[in-house]
């Protein structure tokens, strides 16, 4: 039990400032209580005000749960609450579908609710700022997750994207030798997907001899998505010596390009390690090769665990909680567990 000892000093404090300014003929009864107190040992305890506080639902606001990564994301959320309060704790976990306004009126919806925590992977980092806010006036601890937002949030808990992006590509750059063309699949301009963009071009501004061919190209996160640029890239550019994808769906979609195409001089690399890029990384023909591993479970748990720390009244010190990454190729993929 966290109890918080108070000393009467605060008390004495209290009465020496009334005697100063109320009127100085007292100062002999100020003295009395001051050699009062430094002769007691009395103590005032105070039970920490949040330390009863019980967990009673949680609402969990994800990308798209069509996406193994966010089903991921989804079922730690759930094993973490049951954790906490078994089943007296009420989750609900929603899919916004990358809709802004589908996540605004997810996140109202759990206000009107009474929901304790609020965790969201945002679809718009600026555009979700109002709906959060108003979340935040209503008393409600929210906690950004996958994403970091433009609004003030009680913690955010990510993987460092930037260090994906710089694994990723820094694996590029070794296994071409430090020379070629390399193009990159970027996605809908998340914080998460920014910051894997700059890991990228960090890692690769390394290598004078590797030009990049192109950086700008939305390919949306989806296999559809990475089938229909790099469909398009690959009209554009004759040769290409490595892609980088900012998550493996579009990688996935890439290789499927490349499969119709008829084109195999070039090798992918994506981010987030889902069974999906584990399974191409597997296939002999695939051209898909690495990818920067994401512990979605791991991240949406410890959100989950920061929220009802912060409901407890336990601020973490630092509100920025980044999850590392790790380096899956074909040949560490036997040992790699996945999600």
């Amino acid at each position: 039990m966290n109890v918080k000892r108070i000393s009467l000093a605060v008390g004495v404090i209290g009465l020496i400032s009334s005697t100063v300014i109320g009127c100085t003929k007292t100062s002999q009864n100020t003295e009395s209580a001051i050699n009062g107190f430094q002769n007691s040992s009395n103590v005032i305890e105070v039970k920490d005000s949040h330390e009863d506080v019980k967990l009673r639902s949680v609402g969990v606001s994800l990308g798209d749960l069509g996406n193994p990564f966010f089903v991921a994301m989804g079922r730690g959320s759930e094993a973490e609450v049951k954790k906490i309060g078994g089943d007296d704790v009420r989750i609900s976990v929603v899919s916004s579908g990358f809709d802004l306004n589908q996540q605004f009126n997810q996140i109202e919806n759990f206000v009107a609710a009474d929901t304790d925590i609020i965790i969201l992977s945002a679809v718009d980092n600026r555009g979700i700022k109002a709906a959060i806010d108003k979340a935040k006036l209503a008393g409600k601890i929210v906690i950004a997750v996958d994403a970091a937002v433009d609004a003030d949030v009680d913690a955010m808990v990510s993987s460092n994207n930037l260090q994906a992006g710089e694994l990723a590509c820094q694996y590029i750059g070794d296994r071409l030798k430090g020379k070629g063309n390399v193009v990159i699949l970027n996605s809908i301009p998340m914080d998460s997907v920014i910051q894997r963009v700059k890991g990228c071009e960090k890692a690769l501004s390394k290598y004078p001899s590797i030009k990049i061919l192109s950086k700008d190209q939305n390919a949306e996160g989806s296999r559809d998505g990475g089938l229909r640029v790099m469909s398009d890239l690959l009209t554009t550019f004759p040769k290409i010596d490595a892609v980088f994808a900012t998550n493996d769906q579009s990688g996935i979609g890439a290789d499927l390009a490349a499969q119709q195409a008829r084109r195999k001089e070039f090798f992918i690399v994506g981010v987030d390690g889902g069974p999906d890029a584990v399974k191409a990384m597997a296939t002999k023909d695939s051209l898909f090769v690495a990818t920067a591993a994401q512990d979605p479970a791991g991240m949406a748990q410890k959100a989950v665990r920061v929220g009802n720390d912060i409901l407890r009244g336990d601020k973490p010190e630092i509100p920025t909680i980044l999850i590392p990454v790790k380096l899956v190729t074909r040949n560490n993929l036997s040992s790699y567990k996945g999600w």
